[in-house]
């Protein structure tokens, strides 16, 4: 990792193969130095944005939230983060105890951190800054943006949680909990003015921009409640230019300085200085590395369930029952809609000019859950992930080099639905849908009611699936404690094992978990960690976690 770099954010951030950025000075210097100039101010700056990479690409401490739902499985039966730990949280039980959830999942001493640096900062910027009032101004918006975000992430797991601001002096070893509504607040209040003190993308250089707040705001406010902070968002977004890209997959893969309209929030890296992820190395398919004599990726595959879920292109789905037994028949991958496509890849598919081999003894190959212990690349499930996963990455190469979007216009349309919805405006969330399904070639009928509140969570569910928001969908709809399909318990994983038969393959539907997963229900929120319950006289554990 390079200390120099400049900051890549066309909302657009560099961030180096570990997922942080260093970009703390290398020799102690005053907190007034720091800030009295924009040029040094910028410089301090650039590290918050740092936070907005740390809690997308990796919000719990087990791997991806997919892998806590059914859309994707950890392979490994090693009893590690990214292995086995999230199948084992998936099933819940007795033995998983509040501990274990918030060494998990939880992220109360991280977040405080980083709350208390973008405090911090706001509180230098005040003190020190000998800037105009128009930078100064915006570099406090800025950080209040970081702060928003991070507080959005505090609350949306916690919900009662301590609030701090830029006076440092408030500080307390003892801090009560504030409710939840008043967390809303400040986060509302922070997103706002960032929203009102920003520049526009186009004059913001790379830094921080309105849009961002924006599309937090649609974000945030939906988990709020507060729908028509969530449609009046939505709609400043669309009067600043923001709309959906022709390609689904160009939604995903196409980078800022090529034109993507519909991503707000993008990170870019750069392989010739070194500036990548390792997101391809992990979840690129074995064969890959097969290919060049080694063992590696796939970490965690789609599943069967998420396959399903996936309309044809000509809409309705397909009748996968013939594939929930034994059957020799080829699975109608090829005609289902766009977003299959973009996002999984199947027996058959193409890729790097090859097509991919997921069958026992191919090229990418087959491992049998639990009985191999160690799958080493291949395939639990018969898929791989497609999905963010750089069809150009060379496995011999350090990092990858892909731009990564965490926020993009089709989330906000989507949240713009919902809150439609719940606002019993049906046209307003109806358009929205139309518009979501218009772009992949899916046809619409407007709907009210039940049906067009299904709507909403299907077009949720695969227009965002491997984009980490199910997971907290189903928990702030409080649904998650319900059975599948409707919630995330009472039901096993699947997959298809494929093996060569004569010139064809059978296809055998397969169980990929130990026992049924299970969430209960007061996971609605995560416990406090037992540091800040033994340091905090003023706080109590949550009532469910007593």
């Amino acid at each position: 990792m390079k200390k120099n770099l400049a900051i890549v954010l066309t909302v657009a951030l560099a961030v180096s193969c570990n997922g942080i950025l260093d970009l703390t000075p290398t020799s102690s210097v005053s907190s007034r130095t720091m800030w009295e100039s924009t040029a040094n101010a910028e410089y301090s700056v650039n590290y918050l944005f740092t936070f907005f990479w740390n809690y997308n690409a990796y919000p719990t401490q087990l791997g991806l939230t997919e892998a806590l739902t059914d859309e994707l499985k950890y392979t490994s039966y090693n009893f590690n983060a990214m292995a086995y730990i999230p199948s084992y949280i998936s099933y819940g039980g007795t033995t998983v105890t509040a501990q274990t959830y918030d060494v998990y999942l939880g992220k109360w001493g991280s977040l405080y951190t980083n709350i208390r640096e973008a405090n911090e900062a706001l509180n230098y910027l005040n003190a020190f800054g000998q800037m105009g009032d128009d930078d100064k101004t915006r570099l406090a918006a800025e950080i209040r943006l970081v702060r928003g975000f991070l507080y959005f992430e505090l609350v949306k797991r916690y919900k009662d949680v301590i609030i701090y601001d830029e006076d440092l002096s408030k500080i307390s070893k003892d801090a009560a909990l504030s409710d939840e509504e008043a967390a809303w607040d400040f986060v509302e209040a922070d997103l706002n003015f960032a929203a009102e003190n920003l520049p526009a993308k186009e004059s913001a250089h790379g830094r921080m921009d309105r849009g961002m707040a924006y599309g937090y705001l649609t974000r945030a406010m939906l988990y709020a409640k507060r729908y028509d902070k969530v449609i009046a968002a939505a709609g400043k977004l669309e009067e600043l230019g923001y709309g959906l890209e022709p390609q689904y997959q160009d939604a995903i893969s196409k980078p800022l300085s090529a034109g993507n309209k519909e991503a707000i929030l993008q990170f870019s890296f750069d392989g010739g200085t070194g500036i990548t992820h390792s997101f391809d190395a992990t979840y690129t398919p074995g064969g890959d590395f097969v290919l060049k004599s080694s063992k590696g990726g796939a970490y965690a595959v789609p599943t069967q369930e998420i396959v399903e879920s996936y309309e044809l292109a000509t809409g309705g789905f397909p009748d996968w029952s013939k594939w929930h037994a034994s059957s020799t028949d080829t699975p109608p991958y090829t005609l289902l809609e766009p977003r299959f496509q973009a996002s999984i890849l199947y027996n058959g598919a193409a890729w790097k000019g090859r097509t991919i081999e997921p069958y026992v003894d191919g090229t990418d190959g087959w491992a049998t859950w639990k009985t191999e212990k160690e799958p080493k690349g291949r395939t639990v499930t018969g898929y791989y992930l497609r999905k963010n996963v750089d069809e150009s990455f060379d496995v011999t190469s350090s990092g990858g080099s892909h731009p990564f979007t965490f926020l993009r216009y089709a989330e906000v349309l989507l949240n713009k639905a919902e809150a439609c919805y719940q606002s019993n405006d049906p046209a307003g969330a109806n358009a929205a849908v139309k518009a979501i399904r218009a772009r992949v070639g899916l046809p619409y009928t407007d709907k009210s009611g039940d049906a067009l509140w299904n709507a909403i969570v299907q077009e949720r569910k695969v227009e965002l699936a491997f984009e980490g928001q199910r997971y907290w969908d189903q928990r702030r709809w409080e649904t998650a404690h319900q059975d599948y399909p409707t919630g995330l318990s009472g039901y096993k994983q699947h997959g298809l094992k494929i093996e060569k038969d004569g010139t064809g393959f059978r296809y055998t539907y397969v169980v990929i978990d130990d026992s049924d997963r299970s969430f209960t229900s007061r996971l609605y929120r995560f416990p406090i960690p037992e540091s800040e319950l033994s340091s905090n006289a003023k706080v109590e554990q949550y009532d469910e976690w007593k």
